[in-house]
């Protein structure tokens, strides 16, 4: 049988283990964003609530454009509530929960517009391994976006976000994050 090197315990269960874990947290991420539309509609706002298909932080390095912030790709059924939404309001306002989950990013936005009493809940999770260009781009520009999509790569959505640290409170950590191999305890220095 060969040899894994895998001395500190089974890596199969560890991953398991990370997986049940990311689950979880996107499960929870999923169950506020619920609690949370019903809290805003009891108060009065119209509410519409999103769970990405696949976020992914985008950098001006990836892609033909130099675009950089968070991309949510989106499932065809919600784009008209979202874009009709984005259409109505500005979104001047916007929250930002988050939880850091093994090396997942779980995070829910909220997009805030109090003229129109109208708030979109976007729910997505990254990897923070893929981070690092964007944080960097933002601190560069000290600013970022968002960009909601469907798969077609159709935009609904454009918000710009004057406060990148709502989104990396610690941006510093991204400026040489490295993955931590599954295997043994290496680490790059």
């Amino acid at each position: 049988m060969p040899e894994t090197g895998d001395e500190g315990g089974n890596y199969a269960e560890r991953i398991a283990a990370n997986a049940d874990a990311e689950k979880d947290a996107w499960g929870m991420t999923l169950e506020d964003m619920n609690a949370m539309a019903d809290e805003l509609e009891s108060d009065g706002w119209n509410v519409v609530e999103v769970a990405a298909t696949h976020t992914a932080p985008e950098n001006k390095d990836a892609g033909d454009t130099d675009r950089f912030g968070f991309v949510y790709v989106i499932p065809d059924n919600h784009a008209d509530d979202l874009r009709e939404a984005v259409e109505a309001g500005t979104f001047p306002q916007y929250r930002v929960f988050r939880k850091e989950v093994s090396s997942r990013v779980f995070m829910l936005t909220q997009f805030l517009d109090p003229d129109t009493e109208t708030v979109i809940l976007l729910a997505g999770t990254y990897e923070m391994m893929h981070a690092p260009g964007l944080v960097k781009n933002a601190m560069d520009e000290d600013e970022m976006f968002s960009y909601v999509q469907t798969l077609d790569g159709t935009v609904h959505g454009t918000f710009r976000h004057d406060d990148y640290t709502k989104f990396f409170p610690n941006p510093e950590k991204y400026e040489n994050y490295v993955v931590e191999s599954p295997v043994g305890d290496h680490h790059e220095e």
